[in-house]
């Protein structure tokens, strides 16, 4: 379903610790925001919120979830990547 950026891609574009930008776009049903943020805080052992935004679609069928983490390395931004791909009502995973 989705490509996953290369340890390499993203070593060459970001220099890590750094912030990085992850946006999600699901079903609004069964508390996709809170899940995607409960996801995130908890692949970094956070005992916050990461910054986030959202906005829900002119329908309200869906909702988009803006996160950016200051992630430690490219292997953490994978790993972050590969448990929302598992979400439940996940539409699309930039």
């Amino acid at each position: 379903m989705l490509n996953l950026p290369s340890v390499q891609l993203l070593e060459s574009r970001h220099a890590f610790p750094c912030p990085y930008t992850f946006k999600v776009i699901g079903k609004t049903a069964d508390n996709f925001v809170a899940r995607v943020i409960a996801i995130v805080r908890d692949e970094m052992r956070m005992e916050q919120d990461p910054p986030f935004s959202f906005r829900c679609a002119s329908n309200g069928k869906h909702v988009s979830v803006t996160l950016e983490p200051c992630c430690q390395s490219s292997q953490q931004v994978l790993a972050i990547y590969s448990r929302l791909t598992g979400i439940d009502g996940l539409v699309m995973l930039l």
